[in-house]
């Protein structure tokens, strides 16, 4: 039986943490690991309390936490949750069926996602997100990427950069293999679209990945990502 590991990174998740947590025991995960990046709140009591395997303290960085976390797993399989994120109780189930099914072709991959809101435009984001994985073979971190852990260590991890570490890490795993778009789904909060609006956010993150893809260095994508303010 195959086993898997979710390995979720958070800084100042203490409202959320619990929720993700709980979620991942709930889809099967065989172990929590939660990779804390020095959160000043109640996130590791709060992680704690809801019954994570591991409490793991990292730098800060989401790829530095999440590479910390996977360090410390023992899974078969590593899945990386968001703290904000939470998986369908189907979700390792329907990993477990298609690693069966498809063998050695089965690599990584990663899921469909539900945002949390009713209004229609979140429909064509969700829509938009799957096709890029289908098409493009690039998974992003709030589709809550898994992977083989013997693939991640081949590959190095997530490279050790403040920002695009899931674009760096999809590239890598691409080349072994196509991913899998599984139908999940993977919950995620719309507050990041939510509390710059909707429009505005989504261009912003266009404009950061355009700028990744034509060369501008991780560090400056970082500045420019928290001049327009987190999400």
């Amino acid at each position: 039986m195959l086993t898997t590991s979710v390995v979720i990174p958070a800084i100042n998740e203490a409202d959320n943490i619990a929720a993700a947590i709980e979620s991942a025991f709930a889809a099967g995960a065989n172990e929590v690991i939660v990779s804390d990046g020095g959160s000043t709140d109640d996130t590791v009591a709060m992680a704690t309390a809801a019954g994570a395997t591991k409490i793991v303290r990292s730098l800060p960085g989401r790829g530095t936490q999440q590479n910390s976390g996977a360090f410390m797993a023992k899974g078969d399989w590593l899945l990386f949750l968001h703290a904000d994120n939470r998986l369908d109780a189907d979700c390792i189930a329907e990993m477990t069926v298609h690693a069966g099914r498809q063998g050695s072709r089965f690599l990584w991959g990663a899921f469909k996602q539900r945002i949390e809101s009713p209004r229609p435009i979140y429909r064509w984001i969700e829509q938009g997100n799957a096709a890029r994985v289908r098409w493009r073979s690039m998974a992003y971190g709030d589709q809550a990427i898994f992977v083989r852990r013997d693939i991640f260590k081949q590959v190095g991890g997530f490279p050790d950069i403040p920002l695009m570490e899931d674009v760096e890490l999809s590239k890598a795993l691409r080349k072994r293999g196509k991913p899998f778009l599984l139908s999940g789904p993977v919950t995620i909060s719309s507050r990041r679209w939510e509390s710059h609006g909707v429009v505005k956010q989504t261009l912003k993150n266009w404009r950061l990945r355009i700028a990744h893809a034509t060369g501008t260095h991780p560090a400056e994508l970082s500045v420019m990502y928290d001049r327009g303010g987190r999400g």
